[in-house]
């Protein structure tokens, strides 16, 4: 380990002060990670590259937040040196010497320095905290809000936020509990004594390493408990963690210790719920802990317990635009079974569904096709009944290894979609599809399809079917669970339509950090429906005044393109939220499509996910400009031919505060890079065996530089180092032959 320090030592002057400027602020997770209404209490966020914050982002209204203190872990490093500055201290006393108020102010600051972080986290790269104060308003609306700090090192990204209407108990943070004074031990007791609460709450916890959290309560004999748990809701996804998030698993038990009810996930979420119907009255227990005794700061739960409403299914789970369809309900201390749902001024889409606002929501799917429910008996081709297309049938898979079948008839050409609702729906069909033609050949099937809008769900269980009938006659669909599981809650909308080609659009990252002066990359992606290939482009919808976008435009038959956004000159530096819409031709008609802001996760160090935000906000950096704007001065979009070159031009007016630029392509095309530099002038080459023939895209160009007050000859070179100078507009290209 000596070694290796003094190894990391000599290099350290070699790294670019853009590395560091680069790495933006990041919350690792809230605690607690909600409030109730009408209430004011302490949060914690901890993270990394939080120093110096200055402002928290609360998304929606009622909810206010300053910042009450900020705190960073002692290294041991530190921990050692600050124990050295105090053990001289000490010695001075006890060779009689009178220590003066400096002295005396100095060695308390040391011990309140060391008691205040005196143990190793046990997640180390979540080592800064902010420390808030947080308002809620008493007729806030309940919810999932984000929460995002403002710091030195830009926006940080969102974290869930829920504003809750039932009384709240909290665990003490325990990120600075130390073993004992000035001791970097840990002193975390993985099974604390029990804590009393009073139904119905919702507790709030952070689950240590082997920890196991207690809470004893009185029931009365036949309370109908429900026990929700919310932890991989929290923090969709732990990128240096497997499965890739926290694994609640909650137990309940009675007084003499016996489990009686317990559960570790609900349907395919790996958040846990328990029902259970009180036998007696007495006194309970509930235990919850990760199911492999894993534990850190940033493990995060909200469980709330109580006679509260909770919808199992909703059946049919959706409905046509323009109508009023009466849905079932079932699940546990509803106020209704039956409720009429009004659709007439609703737009196409998923929304959520609530018995009253203490329930959970379920998500209802509106669309505009005819609407009919399945009829049993329909497993096979001579009892299977007949649908004219388009519509969508509303059914169930009634027991395990069921099969529902239908049929219509079909013309030579005719091209035909089959697309299952059903895990998208929060239902437990796995379904898989099965298309047979009029002679019983089997034409297409299908399990499986991935839907990256669905960014939640690591089990894209949804069948879907696209393909043009050969033959006139009968075709049979035949819809199945793959798990073979069935039962009243295998819920599913099936559409047989013919293809609607359209289009959603995601775009990443939420927190948007740039510098002054520069532009920033954004990714946008085109989450294509039915066959639709067309452009796409994208535009700023009610943008602050200055901002601008460029090459926002997702070539046809591509799935995304990296554009940029430039502030203003004088860009404000407090955060401001952007829109981003999507424009179409789509059969001849133009169409708008929202761009939805989300953020790409990884789970798991290799998965990724599309996880989407309630808002995009973007911050400018830097009071202070080393130019006067980035630009681009040759003509584009470049045409790229392969094997050639070609000459990108640029305007960098950075006088004489800068020298030594150097020029770096962000994720470039395969084949193309920077042959040479002449100045402001790059010269590009095109692999002729590595580069793609009529690919379209952005070439995203950064300067970096080494600052002119830094260029004393007498340093040693080791001593040299850059600073991002920003990034370019983006330029337009295409690859030709």
């Amino acid at each position: 380990m000596r070694y290796s320090a003094v190894i990391l030592g000599l290099f350290l002057p070699l790294l670019h002060v853009d590395a560091q400027q680069q790495r933006e602020a990041h919350i690792g997770y809230v605690f607690p990670a909600g409030g109730q209404q009408g209430t004011t209490f302490e949060v914690v966020i901890g993270g990394a590259n939080l120093a110096e914050a200055s402002g928290v982002v609360v998304s929606g209204s009622g909810v206010t937040a300053t910042i009450a203190k900020q705190e960073k872990q002692v290294t041991p490093k530190e921990q050692q040196e600050l124990k050295e500055q105090l053990s001289k201290l000490q010695e001075k006393r006890k060779q009689g010497e009178m220590l003066n108020m400096e002295d005396r102010e100095m060695a308390e600051k040391i011990k309140e320095r060391l008691t205040a972080f005196g143990r190793r986290l046990a997640n180390p790269s979540l080592g800064e905290f902010v420390t808030l104060k947080v308002v809620v308003a008493k007729d806030v609306a309940p919810g999932p809000r984000e929460i995002r700090l403002h710091s030195k090192a830009g926006l940080s990204n969102p974290r869930t936020f829920i504003v809750g209407i039932l009384p709240e108990m909290s665990k003490a943070d325990w990120k600075n509990v130390p073993n004992k004074k000035l001791s970097m031990a840990a002193k975390i007791d993985a099974t604390p004594a029990p804590i009393n609460v009073t139904l119905p709450v919702t507790l709030n916890g952070q689950l240590p390493p082997g920890g196991v959290d207690t809470y004893r309560f009185k029931a009365t004999a036949g309370q109908r408990l429900v026990v929700t748990v919310s932890a991989r809701s929290l923090i969709p996804y732990l990128a240096d963690a497997v499965p890739g998030w926290i694994q609640a698993t909650v137990g309940l038990y009675d007084s003499k210790n016996n489990e009686v009810a317990f559960a570790d996930d609900y349907t395919f979420r790996p958040d846990p719920v328990i029902f259970f119907t009180i036998p007696e009255t007495g006194n309970y227990s509930l235990k919850i802990h990760d199911s492999l005794f894993r534990g850190r700061e940033d493990f995060v739960y909200r469980m709330t317990v109580g006679e509260v409403p909770f919808i199992t299914t909703i059946f049919p789970s959706g409905g046509q635009i323009g109508t009023q369809p009466t849905v079932s309900l079932t699940g546990w201390n509803l106020p209704f079974t039956r409720a009429e749902l009004d659709f007439r001024k609703q737009q196409p889409g998923i929304y959520p569904f609530k018995v009253n606002k203490y329930s959970n929501p379920v998500p209802v799917l509106l669309d505009t096709l005819p609407e009919r429910f399945e009829v049993e008996p329909n497993g096979t081709k001579s009892n299977a009944p007949t649908v004219v297309l388009p519509v969508i049938v509303n059914g169930h898979i009634d027991q395990p290894g069921d099969w529902d079948a239908l049929r219509f008839e079909g013309k030579e050409g005719q091209q035909v979609v089959l697309e299952v609702f059903a895990r998208r729906l929060d239902s437990p069909v796995d379904s898989v599809l099965r298309l047979i033609d009029p002679s019983g050949k089997q034409v297409a099937s299908n399990d499986d399809r991935e839907d990256k809008g669905s960014g939640l769900n690591t089990h894209h269980a949804d069948s879907y079917i696209s393909t043009t009938l050969l033959a006139d006659g009968w075709y049979t669909v035949y819809l199945g669970d793959t798990q073979r599981g069935g039962g009243p809650s295998y819920a599913y909308r099936l559409r047989l339509s013919a293809p609607r080609p359209d289009f959603e659009l995601r775009v990443t990252p939420s927190s948007i950090n740039v510098r002054n002066g520069s532009s920033v990359p954004l990714t946008a992606f085109a989450l294509r429906k039915d066959g639709f290939t067309n452009e796409i482009a994208l535009f700023l919808k009610d943008a602050p005044k200055g901002y601008t976008v460029t090459g926002a435009v997702i070539p046809a038959n591509q799935d995304q393109i990296t554009f940029t956004l430039t502030p203003p000159l004088e860009g404000a530096q407090d955060p401001v939220p952007i829109s981003l819409e999507g424009r179409a031709v789509i059969q001849g008609k133009s169409v708008v499509r929202q761009a939805l802001p989300a953020d790409d996760m990884m789970q798991a160090f290799a998965y990724r996910h599309l996880v989407l935000a309630q808002e995009s906000m973007v911050t400018v950096q830097g009071r202070f400009r080393v130019h006067e704007g980035m630009s681009v001065v040759s003509p584009v979009p470049l045409r790229l031919v392969l094997g050639g070159t070609v000459r990108l031009k640029l305007q960098l007016p950075v006088g004489n505060k800068v020298k030594e630029i150097a020029f770096e392509l962000l994720d470039p095309p395969e084949g193309v890079s920077i042959k040479e530099t002449k100045g402001m002038e790059l010269v590009l080459q095109v692999d002729t065996e590595k580069a793609k023939p009529g690919l379209k895209g952005n070439l995203i160009v950064k300067a970096m530089g080494e600052p002119a007050l830094n260029s004393d000859k007498a340093k040693p070179a080791v001593n040299k180092f850059k600073i991002s100078l920003g990034t370019f507009p983006a330029v337009p290209y295409e690859i030709t032959k």
